[in-house]
C-alpha cells in the first residue's frame, strides 16, 4: 500500500483518501439555490407512538405549521433571513433561508386526538401515539402436547 501513496514535491497523494472525498461529493447539493432550506428530520417509532424530530433553529413558533389529514402528516415552515448591514466583506455565506414542507405517510392505528409537538431550543418534536389496538401485544406459545 505504501508504493500507492506517490510524492508530488513536498504533497503526498493518496488515492484511497481521493476517491473518499470524490465518494462525500454531492453535485445536487451545488446546483441547489442556496435560499433552499430543508431540516432533517428523525423519525423513531416505540411500543405507543411514533416520534419526529427536526433541528429548526431560528424558526419561530408561528411560523410552524403541522397538519394531519388521515395518515398523511405535512410539516411546513419558513425561516426567515436575518437582516444584516453588509459592511464587512463575506468570505461565505452557507447559512440557509426560506420554506420547507416535509411529507410523511402514517401506518393505520394512529391515536390523531392526542398527537403532541413541542418547540424548544431549535428542536421540532412531534409525537403521534398509536392506538391500543395498533400496539404490538404479546401471544405466549405453549409447548406441544401440554394442555391448558
Amino acid at each position: 500500500m505504501a508504493d500507492l501513496i506517490k510524492k508530488t514535491g513536498n504533497v503526498e497523494f493518496d488515492p484511497f483518501r481521493a476517491m473518499r472525498e470524490m465518494l462525500r461529493w454531492d453535485p445536487f447539493q451545488e446546483m441547489a439555490p442556496m435560499s433552499v432550506y430543508n431540516p432533517r428530520f428523525d423519525v423513531t417509532e416505540n411500543k405507543d407512538s411514533y416520534v419526529f424530530m427536526a433541528d429548526v433553529p431560528g424558526v419561530k413558533q408561528e411560523d410552524l405549521d403541522i397538519t394531519l389529514t388521515g395518515n398523511r402528516l405535512q410539516i411546513s415552515g419558513k425561516r426567515d433571513v436575518v437582516a444584516e448591514e453588509r459592511k464587512d466583506t463575506y468570505y461565505t455565506y452557507e447559512r440557509q433561508f426560506g420554506t420547507f414542507t416535509r411529507s410523511f405517510t402514517l401506518p393505520e392505528g394512529i391515536d390523531t386526538t392526542h398527537a403532541r409537538s413541542e418547540l424548544k431550543d431549535g428542536v421540532l418534536t412531534l409525537v403521534i401515539p398509536k392506538t391500543a389496538v395498533a400496539q404490538a401485544k404479546k401471544i405466549p406459545i405453549s409447548a406441544a402436547g401440554s394442555k391448558s
